[in-house]
């Protein structure tokens, strides 16, 4: 413990330095700040599905550098510090946890979240249940905080078979809509239940859709460049082989890569 009190309060004095010294730290504000943290949340997030220890390692530093960055541009406008910000988590995870730091009997995780989002809801005084979503979100990770959160109230359904039939059900809307007149709004409207449904069948199941998605993404890649780079091979040209052609490369890449 000592070790890491010695490293933190390093990297705090390194922070002190640069945002005095350094014209690229001294100009950056909460608002510009703001993206480029996104971007290292993104960056984690891939290295934890590549299974790549050492690159979450290095992002979780880059992410706590940004913490550290946001304390010391807070605490510069006397509006938080570390300190307060720590202490504030320290508060709200003790209160979130009344089973581990009061009498509260759980039993199941299920019950855990249940009485988090209860807690939460009390704390923040929100009238309804999906009142503190952020709207920034991406679709995605929105759609599964809206279905945890409902689920958390007991708005669920009972068993994965139900939800399935309920994205069958998706399907079949959706394929009836394009069928008709081109209504683009409507397209797009049972196009988004679709991707809802298939959402929710996914956390009902305990997959995590983006993490899915982005599996798909990264083999797509894989076997789209095993394509480009055979056909480089034979010394052809890419944009001028037709769509069949295209395909038996593509079926050979599937065979040749995982």
């Amino acid at each position: 413990m000592e070790k890491v009190k010695s490293s933190l309060n390093t990297l705090i004095e390194i922070m002190n330095e640069l945002r005095e010294k350094c014209p690229w730290d001294k100009k950056q504000t909460l608002k510009s700040l703001r993206e480029k943290t996104i971007e290292e949340v993104y960056e984690l997030s891939e290295a934890i599905i590549n299974n790549d220890n050492k690159n979450i390692e290095e992002e979780l530093g880059d992410l706590l550098l940004h913490i550290i960055f946001y304390a010391k541009i807070g605490s510069e406008k006397k509006q938080f510090t570390l300190n307060s910000i720590i202490n504030k988590l320290i508060i709200k995870l003790k209160k979130r946890h009344p089973h581990v730091y009061g009498k509260l009997i759980i039993n199941t995780i299920k019950e855990v979240e249940q009485n988090w989002e209860k807690i939460k809801k009390k704390e923040k005084k929100h009238k309804n249940v999906l009142e503190n979503i952020p709207k920034s979100l991406p679709p995605i990770t929105k759609s599964m905080r809206i279905q945890k959160k409902v689920c958390a109230v007991g708005f669920d359904w009972d068993n994965k078979e139900q939800v399935m039939e309920k994205f069958d059900e998706e399907i079949m809307e959706m394929k009836n809509e394009i069928k008709k007149v081109n209504n683009i709004e409507k397209m797009k409207n049972e196009i988004g239940d679709v991707f809802f449904s298939l959402i929710n069948y996914s956390r009902f199941i305990g997959i995590d859709p983006e993490e899915a998605l982005e599996k798909t993404n990264t083999k797509f890649i894989k076997r789209f460049k095993h394509l480009e780079n055979a056909i480089k091979k034979e010394g052809k040209d890419l944009i001028k082989k037709k769509l069949n052609e295209m395909n038996k490369y593509w079926n050979k890449s599937k065979k040749e890569t995982v």
